[in-house]
């Protein structure tokens, strides 16, 4: 059983409201704007996502990045998982990303974490991402539970929940 109906259609596009920025899914080719954005935050990411995802190490080179990003592009075809990322209109830079995964823990059907480059921490940028991601996976996501990791449960009490033993549980 797929953690997605067969006839979902993910979108392509998502305007964050009163900001000039949206949300597209990542593609390999924007391995030059993805390694500076999050090279250049790593140190405030990995003490986010370090420890659930051992990710973004210290050492990571542009050419991991870009077969990173090449396997989420792949993954958002497939349907597996969806990375999408935050631009500027003229798609110029990368200022942030959207995870939309099938649920590893159990108690959701969906898991959704997200982050900003440094620069735009606190900002209305940001305030508009927040507000607008529950909103969007609400309107345009067929999840009946999902979860907000680092929003809605911290990081450490998700990593402490059971394992997901299928996308139906």
């Amino acid at each position: 059983m797929s953690w997605l109906p067969d006839d979902f259609v993910h979108p392509v596009h998502a305007p964050v409201p009163g900001t000039g920025l949206h949300l597209r899914p990542i593609r390999e080719s924007d391995t030059a704007l993805d390694y500076p954005a999050v090279m250049g935050s790593r140190e405030r990411l990995w003490g986010i996502f370090g420890p659930a995802w051992s990710w973004p190490r210290e050492t990571m080179t542009y050419e991991e990045d870009r077969v990173d990003l090449l396997r989420h592009e792949k993954e958002i075809a497939a349907h597996q998982s969806f990375n999408y990322a935050l631009l500027d209109e003229a798609e110029t830079a990368i200022l942030g990303c959207v995870y939309i995964d099938p649920p590893e823990r159990t108690g959701s059907d969906g898991e959704v974490a997200w982050w900003v480059v440094d620069d735009l921490v606190g900002s209305e940028a940001e305030r508009a991402l927040d507000t607008l991601v529950p909103q969007w996976i609400s309107a345009d996501w067929p999840f009946r539970r999902p979860r907000f990791l680092g929003r809605d449960i911290t990081w450490q009490d998700w990593l402490a929940l059971p394992p997901q033993t299928s996308p139906s549980s």
